[in-house]
């Protein structure tokens, strides 16, 4: 096995090394970079993506106004919105943001600051992308953490329950519950949750915004707990109920695939009860395929499921961050924690492997090629 985690660990650097460079080229592309960003703000015809970030952006914005004011001059047409605007300002904007060196050199620059986990300062936010990644990341990880957890301690009993009493009315009125869950939109049911019990129209019972409340570090500790739980509530609610669908219909049908094999017939003939072959040898077998999926469906919640959420429910966390970052064109922030994330999903998968070895020891990677 440590031969296998070796050469798993060896392949995670040409993976992520081609995804950053594909990435980096994409972007590169793209109409609108941070220049285009930054000229936008100076001649005040930027259209920010949320009303928090104007903050340090309003101020390099004017900062830059400034200058461009002291310098005056007439500018070419490399970017859009730059008529009007003195070549030498513009020449200091691409310097600025490292523009003035060529592509490669940029790329390698940023890899080479990467690998030792030094992501650089947002353009428009004046901050370490590793402190804003850090200030976000405890609203995604109670997102993340207990919609996994919930879903997966409902999904799994449920489809076990489903496999043993498949065709019976306990099984198909619950296949209709998921199914319907499945496909109400999380955002929708979020929006649901708020007119109901968030003081939307009917009742005001949890709160409508933030992590924890404002008194929160004045709080005794067990009221800190029940304060965070209230306001984890609803947007945690409307993450999970689209989540069961999946996960109970994948544990239902391993189960009656293992069922109907010939060890469970021999074990039922030995006159072992059903408990103890559904838990004691199905089981086993059939978690396989659910445990591999765990960490992928976990960093899928963490990171990249939670944006319309967090806008909904005032939750300041990751997904809003990308998303700023990627309208705003703060490349720092959008390649940084791309970098991050992506080493975390690639090691993640290698956890789901040694996992697949801890539920059922049979299984042997060794004998395999990566």
């Amino acid at each position: 096995m440590l031969a296998y985690i070796i050469r798993r660990l060896l392949l995670i650097i040409p993976t992520l090394f081609g995804i950053m460079v594909i990435n980096f080229l994409i972007v590169q592309i793209a109409p609108g970079g941070p220049i285009e960003q930054m000229i936008a703000r100076v001649q005040g015809t930027a259209v920010e993506a949320t009303s928090r970030i104007g903050g340090s952006a309003g101020g390099d914005a004017n900062a830059a106004a400034q200058r461009q004011n002291q310098t005056g001059g007439d500018s070419g047409g490399k970017y859009r919105g730059a008529q009007g605007l003195d070549p030498a300002f513009i020449k200091q904007l691409e310097k600025e943001f490292g523009f003035d060196k060529p592509l490669h050199e940029r790329f390698i620059h940023m890899m080479s600051n990467y690998i030792v986990f030094d992501f650089g300062t947002s353009y428009f936010r004046d901050r370490r992308v590793v402190d804003l990644v850090l200030e976000k990341m405890p609203v995604s990880i109670s997102l993340g953490v207990w919609t996994t957890l919930i879903v997966y301690l409902v999904s799994i009993p449920l489809g076990i329950a489903k496999a043993v009493r498949d065709g019976q009315p306990f099984d198909v009125w619950t296949s209709g519950v998921v199914i319907v869950g499945y496909a109400i939109p999380s955002f929708l049911f979020a929006v649901l949750l708020i007119v109901v019990f968030a003081g939307g129209r009917y009742l005001d019972w949890f709160p409508l915004r933030g992590l924890v409340s404002d008194n929160w570090g004045s709080l005794p500790w067990y009221k800190q707990v029940l304060d965070y739980f209230w306001h984890m509530a609803l947007p945690v609610l409307s993450m999970v109920i689209g989540g069961f669908a999946g996960l109970t219909m994948l544990t239902k049908n391993s189960f009656m695939e293992e069922i109907g094999k010939q060890y469970v017939i021999t074990a039922r003939a030995k006159g072992l009860t059903e408990n103890r072959v559904l838990y004691g040898h199905v089981f086993r077998n059939a978690m396989l395929i659910v445990i591999a999926g765990f960490p992928g469906a976990f960093i899928g919640i963490l990171f990249t499921g939670a944006m319309l959420i967090e806008v909904i429910f005032s939750l300041d966390g990751l997904g809003l961050l990308g998303f700023e970052a990627a309208i705003n064109r703060d490349y720092p922030v959008m390649f940084g924690t791309l970098y991050f994330f992506t080493l975390l999903g690639l090691i993640m998968n290698l956890v789901g492997d040694i996992t697949y070895v801890m539920v059922d020891p049979r299984i042997d990677f060794e004998s395999r090629r990566v």
